[in-house]
């Protein structure tokens, strides 16, 4: 697997929404259940973003 170099703020939520694609998990990076593309790419509002972690 080829690394990647992440040089802008910009290509940074990219790179990270993609992350299910190559690994497999999705077609689309909206597709994605825990991706917060759907957020960007759809403009959903009832979108729930993790604040905290147990542990």
């Amino acid at each position: 697997m080829k690394e990647e170099i992440v040089f802008s703020k910009e290509q940074k939520p990219d790179y990270i929404h993609n992350n299910p694609v190559k690994a497999g998990l999705c077609r689309l990076q909206e597709d994605y259940k825990y991706s917060s593309a759907r957020f960007y790419e759809r403009n959903e509002k009832d979108l729930v973003f993790l604040t905290h972690r147990d542990g």
